[in-house]
């Protein structure tokens, strides 16, 4: 008999056709060389000859061809771009004439040049090629590249704009694309010299992996059957590549003498088979012929310079070169002279090299030894090529690089023809992913196959036997793991595989049974590729109909590699005589594939997960066989209607199963279906019929009812694997039931899963089905028989007999009960897995479900073709999960769940979820990934992490402030200061303002002097001018001030200079505002006065560049100014970008360039500037730089250099900086020795000997910084013993080391003895002390630097080193310093106060002395308090310093100060420094007070130096704009020494003691700490409160402050968590206890921390103290109609258009709705309270409970789902995580749902199902006459947890049962407490006698 399940379907459908042109022929008409080809065919022979000579005749001949077209040559491929973009798009290589296009298109975007190219000789071939260029040691980077061929050379463009040009060393035949580059196929030349003698030939395959390597040849490593294996290069001339693959790395090369082909596999060449080509290749050498061996060599690497000028085969890199197309004339740019003589000396080995040995044919048909492995010598003989005298010198041979292996021969024909070579070569995949090698014998009109798969080794493919397909063309098409194959008669046939889909219908083309045979095509140009349908399609249908017109001449079909011929069909394709049959096929594409269009195979969604489990299930023969069964169907010509799909599906799956659907009633007629089904039984035929008074209609009876019941063919496909389809099915089923919008997809497939649950008698899974669906199950009756005799069925070990219930499970999790793992399947099931980790790691609380121990909850079902599916969900990424609460949202990120998909999820399985993920919410972690924070809804934490600035936010500002501000911002340079960050600071006054007037240089200053009647005019004049030259001092040291005031607030435009605002050194003098200025002669004005002001003002002006701008080496050349006058400010400006980061961006030639010119203030910027770029790097390149401008570090015979004295001294300073806190021992000997150097000869070294000391002293502390006695290798210098006698003084010890001959000579000038003078030194010593020993706490050093107890040891003490000794000995002791008043007077010596009190006046005191030290000492004491609590702003130290301020400046103010201005304005200076670094950034209203008073103070003794002291503490208050502070770390105190050198210029050009560039490295010590919150629905700053947690520490324990931010933060060592606190924002804790790298990545980008205002709350700025807000009345009105939400009000809460829409139309009282008063006011308080508690996204659960149970109260559930959702919902309120939650004393809220809405829909739903009474009838089997009863039923079963009939019958329930025994009972079969007390009483009450054990057969009959 025949077979039912047999092939039917004999064709599917393809798409419709598209005509198109490809779109590089279209480009290529508009290119200039098209116009020039036109103007060149228009002129005359006689033009031609005159003009261009006999080039121009040669090129007119050659431009004679036949065809009118040019050659041309196309190819298409899969879009290759970036990993994130998902659009599927196509590109186009063409080529024709000179011209490649590469252009792009996708379905959505018209096609477009991507790149075009214009070469200077036709191109051969273009292809493209990926190299892979290493990077790091493991990385490597691939370049994606276009190589164009032409006869001498490879052109190579990369997409990233690199271009090369390697020349030819001989004629190529093909290029092969490859995995690791380029292989270069030799064309075999035929006129070889036949009187030659023998020889070995050359290599036939060569390689390139990089167009800047050298051409290789290619080895071959084989073996044969009775030796060895054997490595040679390929060089037989017989072998042809015909396809190469680099996924697998495979070609295949056919042999033209024994007509096979092989496919080898490419791999990178090993050393050990490297070193046997060379070592063979020496080894067989002859004395004849001593030089051969390196004959290849020399060709491949010299003989190429002969074949043309161009550059050698070596090729080099042509950056930004310019695509414009060259003129015919011109000549090509890979020919410059220049270049290629360049290129050839510097890869010729020597002169000899460069002449050619060869010409013409000869050079690579030379005699030539074999390097092939052929130990053949070569004979001598006269008429040899080479002779002695041309005997060149042995070259290095050329290694090779790839090697091939044989993997696969074809056997050898019984009978041999030349033309059997392969004209077509890919590789596919079936549908169960078996890959295939296909190639095209064409002469034969055969496909042949060769099986492929992977060994244990992935690099080793096996290949197993070859099967032919009769094809005349084949195409593959990959994103459907099938070919399509063009058979000999013009059939188009789909293969998966070697298996046979079906024949395939393309509308428009002539099927081939109604064509005729005689009609001949005739072929035409080519016209059709795959376009967009962008285009237009009657410019398209213009050129079709130019192009029908056949060709003069026929074109003979070649190779269709490069598509060089098309076909094209006419416009209107009709079934006549003499249209046209497809001929050939190419360029495939996704699934779209030239002449045959669109294949579109997409399956819907239920057909296509079943077809996915069950082909996942069965084994792969069995599962090709089902695909092509249902394509067949599926694809029949006119294809299914979207309401057909499913029977079809049914249809076609329940006959391979063995089903006879003839005899199904629901699978018979669609008629009698609808008749019988559950929608007509309870609708129509009651509403319907008894409204008309019609007879009910009942379908047509089956003749097969009344015979015996059908059976099912064991013959069939699928009838072995029956259960594991059914079982895998049914899994699917459950799946669809997590899905809400797939639920009619799971209706669907539950009548074949009942239908086949019937026929293997599964009462559980009819059971369940029946409880699923009570009404719909019922109508299904029909069993089918299996003949138990004949079948042989597989039942897999996987197979449950408990059906799988998803519901179920979750249940018995919320429950507390113990679960089995929940089969599911691997890539098909994924909600399944995804929703059961969910609630094994939020319910249950196992952290291990979704890492370790994955399979106590899941059960993977395995098959044979899917053995391992990895099973790790978000891995690593869990480490950092704290709670199950926090671990759901990560889970499902990492799965790709997303909100959408969470919506489609039933709202019962959906809320432990949502309640995870609104836990998560309320208190997230700060650092979780965007995806993470976007799926728990926190916008502020998404922004976040997506790394957004206030960039913008800054522009926007600036664009709204007034004309006027506009103007003086650009003038004064600091106008790029966040005005909004500043007003929400300081938001009370104008402090800002009034630090901008201070700190401005740039407009004249006010100079009012009185003119009194006695003085003349003209000593008017000078008194004006005098009085303007002491505001000038105060105006010159301002740019110190200002750069720390803007530091880091500007982001520069890279097409704009930077401003840097104008030094004004003119005044106005009122009343008339006259100008009053310096340059007119009356006063003495010091020469170069401005020259370091201005380089202050450079500095200030870079300063304000960010260091996240983006500037490169260009913009920093762009700001070089033109004028010599502004060299100083540029100098300042290196120096600032050195500081900010950006000077490493400056390129080596610009520095070099810089230096050169000798300018003293660019050498002392740019070497301090790059020296801070390098912190701490060591870098050598620095280190070479500095070394030249630092004698000492000169070899001792080096030639003395004339470096100036200030540039040493930066220099010096500079190595400190490179080298800081390394411990380099050559540098600290040399500085060491530095800090003594004594003065030279001819006054060398002399001058300002204190500075470079100091400087010296500095670099030596900072190189050592912190390192105390752990100087590793430096205990035979004695540092800190020497670095004592420096600064006590003593004998000079005798230099060592390489600079001892420069100290021998002693100066003619100074005599200084054999002694140290510690004036010069002792400055340096002391500071390098204290950075050496910073913090160590070594009382032994410290107690070097106590001041002296006895008043003669003082009076040898200079006061200021007293300063330095106690500020020296405290930062050693840093752990002693105490922000007290008793604290800084006890570090002044005793004998201070018995001098003043004890000794009599009789004896010489020097009480001057005395006070001074006091006045020193106490100023040291000072400064290191300031060091101590730098950027703190501790009160305690803040008072404790502002106090010694006033005291120091009402002595400085008294009449008769004791120790003198200078000395009580330095001490004075230092305290205000001190106060100022305390209170860095704050903006202290005292301190500016302070510092304005003092701003003020222009006259006596306020010199330059002070004036910069005292506006250098202003902007460290307010530094950078209140966005930045001081650090105390090791290299911010040495940053901080360097600068607050307590010895400030007395002038302007003073740097004696201290080189005043210095001053600007305290910008090293700055950090961000202003936490500026953002609101992230405006954008705007805004103020939140902070909780601030403080570590412990062994000065307090740990403690919580509340800040109201933007504030600034302590330094983050200190902290313990940062919490942005509510109840107006949503709360947000950052745990810095895990590491402070979030945190610091926040404050480096502007501090900015983005919050999110809470639903109806105000922000504070509008409510200081939140009585405005719309929830406070709820707090403090017990009012209970408070609650009473006015739809009207929804606005105020939220802007949802869907929640305002809601309360619009569902919320509002209309006429229509009074009397639905209830439900209005129900939906009412549901909105209320989602808006309130900020989750909208409740509001369909609310709705969907309210309906369910409405839905139960009239007794309408026809599907139990809604009542499941509810009974889940209910047992998560008594599961065990929620009534946790409600215990934790911390007051966490419990459940979304509200607490009183639950109950009332409870005790709903219970009232509903108690008046159900018919149990014990479900029990004992008895029938149920309505359709309600079953319905009630089955909702009574499911809500209750009731078992089936089943289970329940193994309990042996007896008459007289009792409720203990019941308990007991229904305990063990897992039935609730809560729901056997509802059952009790149905059980237990009128007790059947009868009932007995009658129970356990008893089975519901419906």
């Amino acid at each position: 008999m025949s077979n039912v399940y047999e092939e039917r379907a004999t064709m599917i459908a393809a798409g419709e056709l598209q005509w198109f042109v490809p779109f590089g022929r279209e480009h290529c008409k508009s290119h200039p060389s098209a116009v020039n080809l036109q103007l060149r065919q228009l002129q005359p022979a006689s033009e031609l000859w005159s003009s261009d000579g006999a080039a121009g005749l040669v090129g007119s001949l050659q431009e004679v061809t036949l065809q009118e077209r040019d050659k041309e040559c196309w190819q298409l491929r899969k879009g290759v771009g970036p990993a994130d973009n998902e659009v599927e798009f196509e590109e186009e290589l063409y080529a024709a004439g000179n011209m490649v296009i590469w252009s792009r298109g996708s379905k959505n975007q018209a096609s477009y040049v991507y790149k075009a190219f214009t070469v200077d000789s036709p191109v051969q071939q273009a292809l493209w090629c990926n190299f892979t260029v290493p990077q790091n040691k493991k990385d490597e980077v691939v370049e994606q590249t276009v190589c164009i061929v032409q006869n001498t050379c490879v052109n190579v463009h990369s997409v990233s704009g690199k271009d090369f040009i390697s020349p030819l060393p001989f004629q190529v035949s093909t290029l092969w694309p490859t995995k690791f580059g380029l292989l270069f196929e030799r064309k075999n030349v035929a006129s070889e010299d036949p009187v030659s003698p023998p020889r070995e030939p050359l290599p036939t395959v060569f390689s390139m992996l990089h167009p800047l390597d050298e051409i290789a040849p290619v080895v071959c490593r084989s073996a044969g059957p009775f030796e060895a294996s054997r490595v040679h290069y390929v060089s037989d001339s017989t072998l042809r590549i015909v396809f190469s693959s680099c996924q697998p790395s495979v070609i295949m090369t056919y042999d033209t003498v024994q007509c096979t082909h092989t496919v080898w596999a490419l791999r990178k060449v090993t050393a050990e088979e490297q070193s046997m080509v060379l070592k063979y290749a020496h080894q067989v050498t002859t004395p004849q012929n001593l030089m051969v061996p390196g004959i290849l060599s020399l060709h491949l690497r010299g003989i190429s310079k002969m074949d043309s000028p161009a550059s050698p085969f070596h090729g080099y890199s042509l950056q930004g070169q310019s695509r414009m197309t060259s003129s015919p004339g011109l000549h090509s740019r890979t020919h410059s002279p220049s270049i290629s003589n360049m290129a050839v000396l510097s890869r010729a080995h020597s002169p000899g090299m460069a002449t050619p040995y060869f010409s013409g044919s000869q050079r690579f048909n030379a005699t030539c030894h074999s390097l092939l492995g052929r130990a053949q010598s070569l004979l001598a003989s006269p008429n040899s090529s080479f002779s002695d005298s041309t005997a060149a010198p042995e070259a290095e041979p050329i290694v090779p690089e790839l090697c091939i292996e044989q993997l696969w021969t074809e056997a050898l024909p019984s009978y041999r023809e030349k033309s059997c070579q392969a004209s077509k070569v890919f590789i596919t995949t079936d549908l169960c992913e078996n890959k295939f090698l296909c190639f095209l014998v064409e002469s034969h009109q055969q496909l042949r196959c060769v099986k492929f798969f992977e060994s244990n080794d992935p690099s080793q493919l096996i290949f197993v036997a070859a099967t032919t397909l009769p094809a005349k063309d084949a195409a593959p098409l990959e994103n459907n793991d099938a070919m399509l194959v063009l058979e000999a008669n013009g059939s188009l046939v789909l293969y998966t595989g070697v298996s046979r889909v079906s024949k395939v219908f393309v509308s428009g083309l002539l099927a081939p049974s109604l064509g005729l045979s005689s009609t001949t095509s005739q072929p035409c140009t080519p016209v059709e590729t795959i376009s967009t349908p962008a285009k237009a399609v009657g410019r398209h249908l213009s050129c079709l109909e130019e192009v029908v017109m056949p060709s003069p001449v026929s074109e003979l079909k070649g190779s269709t590699k490069h598509h060089e011929s098309s076909w094209s069909w006419p416009e209107d394709c009709t079934f006549q005589q003499g249209a046209p049959h497809v001929l050939a096929l190419r360029d495939p594409v996704h699934n779209r594939v030239t002449l045959v269009s669109c294949l579109l195979l997409d399956l819907p969604t239920l057909p296509q997960k079943c077809l996915q489990a069950i082909k996942f299930i069965l084994p792969k023969e069995t599962a090709v066989k089902v695909l092509i069964k249902w394509y067949n169907i599926y694809n029949a010509p006119g294809g299914p209607s979207s309401h057909l799909e499913w029977n079809l599906f049914l249809t076609c799956f329940m006959t391979l199963m063995g089903y006879n659907t003839d005899r199904l009633s629901w699978t018979r007629n669609d008629w009698d279906y609808q008749l019988g089904s559950d929608y007509h039984n309870q609708v129509e035929s009651r509403r319907l019929a008894s409204s008309l008074h019609l007879e009910p209609l009942a379908a047509t009876p089956c003749m097969d009812d009344l015979s015996a019941p059908p059976q099912l063919d064991p013959s069939a496909p699928l009838f072995p694997h029956l259960p594991a389809v059914f079982f895998v099915l049914h899994l699917v089923y459950e799946e669809l039931k997590l899905d809400d919008l797939m639920r009619k997809g799971a209706r669907s497939l539950v009548v074949m899963l009942q239908q086949l649950a019937r026929d293997l008698q599964l009462k559980e899974y009819i059971d369940m089905y029946w409880r699923d669906y009570p009404s719909f199950i019922k109508a299904f009756k029909e069993c089918c028989v299996i003949d138990a005799g004949k079948c042989f069925m597989i039942r897999p070990s996987f197979f449950q007999t408990e059906p799988p219930c998803v519901f179920r499970w979750l249940s018995s999790c919320l429950r507390g009960n113990a679960v089995t793992p929940f089969p599911y399947l691997p890539g098909i099931c994924e909600r399944t897995k995804l929703l059961v980790l969910s609630f094994a790691l939020y319910v249950i609380g196992d952290h291990s479900a979704v890492t370790s121990d994955m399979s106590k909850y899941l059960a993977k079902v395995s098959a044979g073709m899917r053995g391992a599916v990895t099973m790790e969900v978000c891995g690593a990424h869990h480490g950092r999960v704290r709670s199950s609460d926090y671990g759901v949202p990560v889970l499902h990120v990492y799965s790709g769940f997303t909100l959408k998909d969470l919506e489609s999820v039933p709202f019962g399985v959906a809320l432990p979820i949502r309640d995870a993920i609104y836990q998560c919410r309320e208190q997230p972690c700060s650092d979780w990934p965007e995806d993470v924070c976007l799926l728990i809804g926190r916008q502020d934490l998404t922004k976040q992490a997506h790394k957004a600035t206030l960039l913008a936010r800054n522009k926007s500002v600036s664009q709204k402030a007034p004309a006027a501000s506009e103007a003086d911002d650009e003038e004064d340079g600091m106008g790029d200061v966040d005005q909004e960050v500043t007003r929400l600071i300081w938001s009370r006054d104008l402090r800002v303002q009034e630090v901008r007037r201070l700190l401005q240089s740039s407009r004249p200053v006010r100079v009012n002097v009185v003119h009194l009647p006695e003085v003349s005019d003209h000593e008017y004049i000078e008194e004006k001018e005098n009085k303007l030259l002491q505001l000038c001092q105060r105006t010159m040291a301002l740019p110190v001030g200002r750069g720390l005031f803007t530091l880091f607030s500007y982001h520069p435009v890279p097409t704009e200079p930077l401003p840097v605002p104008k030094l004004n050194l003119t005044g106005r003098a009122p009343p008339r505002n006259t100008t009053v200025d310096l340059n007119s002669g009356n006063i003495d004005v010091p020469p170069n006065m401005t020259s370091w002001p201005s380089f202050h003002n450079g500095v200030a002006a870079g300063l304000k560049i960010a260091p996240a701008s983006q500037i490169d080496s260009a913009w920093i050349a762009y700001n070089k100014p033109k004028s010599a006058e502004l060299a100083n400010e540029y100098a300042g400006f290196l120096m600032a970008l050195g500081l900010n980061g950006h000077l490493t961006k400056l390129a080596t030639l610009n520095i070099h360039d810089n230096l050169t010119k000798g300018h003293e203030m660019t050498s002392i910027g740019l070497l301090l500037g790059v020296s801070a770029a390098k912190l701490g790097t060591m870098d050598m390149s620095i280190t070479r730089l500095l070394s030249i401008h630092i004698p000492a570090l000169l070899p001792p015979t080096s030639t003395e250099l004339d470096v100036p004295h200030n540039v040493q001294v930066a220099a010096v300073v500079g190595i400190g900086l490179v080298y800081q806190g390394t411990g380099h021992r050559h540098n600290a000997e040399v500085l060491l020795a530095e800090i003594g150097r004594p003065p030279g000869p001819e006054m060398e070294y002399c001058t300002d000997r204190e500075s470079y000391s100091l400087a010296a002293g500095l670099a030596l502390g900072m190189v050592c910084l912190g390192h105390g006695s752990n100087l590793i290798g430096m205990s035979d210098l004695n540092v800190p013993e020497q670095l004592y006698q420096y600064m006590v003084g003593g004998h000079r010890r005798s230099h060592a080391g390489v600079n001892r001959e420069k100290h021998k000579s002693p100066s003619y000038q100074i005599k200084e003895g054999d002694t140290i003078n510690v004036d010069v030194t002792c400055p340096g010593a002391t500071l390098a002390l204290a950075m050496i020993y910073l913090k160590t706490n070594n009382r032994s050093i410290a107690d070097w630097l106590r001041a002296p107890d006895t008043m003669f040891l003082l009076d040898f003490i200079k006061p200021e080193f007293l300063l330095l000794r106690t500020l020296a000995r405290c930062l050693i002791m840093w752990e002693e310093i105490l922000p007290t008043e008793e604290w800084i007077n006890s570090n002044v010596p005793q004998v201070r106060t018995h001098s003043i009190i004890q000794v009599p006046a009789s004896e010489d005191v020097n009480v001057e002395t005395l006070a001074q030290a006091h006045d020193y000492i106490i100023a040291g004491a000072c400064m290191a308090v300031g060091f101590r609590f730098a950027g703190s702003a501790n009160s305690d130290a803040f008072e404790c310093l502002y106090k010694f301020a006033r005291n120091f400046m009402q002595c400085l103010t008294s009449s008769t100060p004791t120790m003198g201005h200078y000395n009580l304005q330095t001490c004075l200076s230092m305290v205000l420094l001190s106060l100022s670094m305390v209170m860095a950034g704050s903006g202290n209203l005292r301190v500016l007070q302070l510092c304005r008073f003092l701003h003020k103070r222009t006259s006596g003794e306020m010199n330059y130096g002070f004036h910069m002291a005292h506006h250098m503490a202003l902007g460290l208050l307010f530094l950078g704009g209140g966005r930045y502070t001081l650090s105390t770390s090791n290299s911010a105190i040495a940053a901080l020494l360097c600068a607050l050198y307590p010895h400030f210029p007395a002038h302007s050009t003073d740097n004696r003691y201290h080189l005043q560039a210095l001053r600007h490295l305290c910008v090293l010590a700055a950090e961000p700490r202003l936490l500026v919150p953002v609101d992230v629905d405006t954008c705007k700053p805004c103020y939140a409160l902070l909780e601030v947690t403080y570590k412990a520490t062994q000065w307090y324990e740990e403690t919580t402050v509340e800040l109201m931010a933007p504030a600034l933060l302590p330094e983050l060592h200190l902290l313990e968590q940062v919490k942005v606190k509510g109840p107006r924002y949503w709360e947000l804790a950052i745990d810095i206890s895990r590491g402070t790298q979030h945190l610091q990545s926040i404050l480096i980008r502007d501090g900015v921390l983005y919050v999110k205002l809470r639903a109806g709350q105000l922000p504070y700025k509008d409510d200081p103290r939140g009585w405005k807000s719309l929830l406070a009345p709820s707090v403090n009105n017990r009012n209970p109609e408070v609650r009473t939400f006015k739809p009207e009000a929804i606005s105020t809460f939220t802007s949802d258009a869907a929640l305002v829409s809601f309360a619009e139309y569902f919320c509002k009282p209309a006429e229509n709705m009074k009397h639905k008063q209830d439900t209005l006011a129900l939906f009412s308080a549901i909105l209320y309270e989602c808006v309130t508690q900020e989750n909208p996204e409740m509001l369909p659960t609310y709705i969907a409970i309210d309906q369910a149970v409405q839905s139960l109260q009239r007794g309408e559930m026809c599907e139990t789902f809604a009542l499941w959702q509810i009974k889940l919902v209910l047992e998560l309120c008594e599961s065990r995580v929620l009534q946790e939650r409600r215990r934790d004393p911390r007051g966490a809220r419990g459940l979304l749902l509200s607490s009183e809405f639950l109950p009332v829909m409870k005790c709903s739903a219970d009232h509903a199902l108690d008046r159900w009474q018919a149990l014990r009838s479900y029990v004992s089997g008895q029938p149920f006459a309505d359709e309600w009863d079953t319905s009630m039923l089955a909702c009574f079963l499911v809500y209750h947890s009731i078992p089936s009939v089943t289970k329940m019958a193994a309990t042996d329930l007896e008459e007289n049962s009792s409720f203990p025994e019941l308990l007991l009972r229904f305990t063990q079969l897992g039935v609730p407490v809560r729901a056997l007390l509802r059952v009790a009483p149905l059980l237990l009450k009128n007790a059947d006698p009868s009932m007995g054990n009658g129970v356990a057969c008893a089975i519901p009959i419906f």
